[in-house]
């Protein structure tokens, strides 16, 4: 993978890991009713509903710069060289057929006996 990709996918994963604080950050539409009998919220750093705009424009935001990495890692992906055939073919190893006037290779002769202390298999 290129320093780019790598990059893009930096960027991936810190925007999908604060869109998560976000979203769990943000209150839901029935808190709204509780803001509205006193809740207390009025005094806070964004005002009375400024915090919800904030939050869930912020993270819309980061859902676009989310959405943009996902389509640059996805033609990433799909730009590299296609191969043909299966990753089985490429490993296939080659064995070198004897020529014709070429005497056969010794075969390995089968001891007659067992080794002392191997165990011996009963023949019928």
């Amino acid at each position: 993978m290129n320093a780019f990709a790598s990059v893009i996918l930096v960027i991936q994963m810190l925007t999908a890991l604060a869109m998560i604080g976000l979203i769990l950050i943000q209150h839901g539409k029935g808190a709204d009713m509780g803001a509205s009998f006193g809740g207390g919220s009025s005094g806070s750093l964004f005002g009375a509903s400024g915090s919800a705009n904030f939050l869930s424009r912020t993270t819309g935001i980061l859902a676009a710069v989310f959405f943009v990495a996902t389509l640059a890692l996805a033609y990433i992906g799909n730009s590299r060289a296609p191969t043909t055939g299966s990753v089985l073919e490429g490993a296939a190893v080659s064995v070198p057929v004897p020529a014709a006037g070429d005497a056969p290779a010794a075969v390995p002769a089968v001891p007659a006996a067992p080794a002392e202390g191997a165990a011996q298999i009963p023949t019928k």
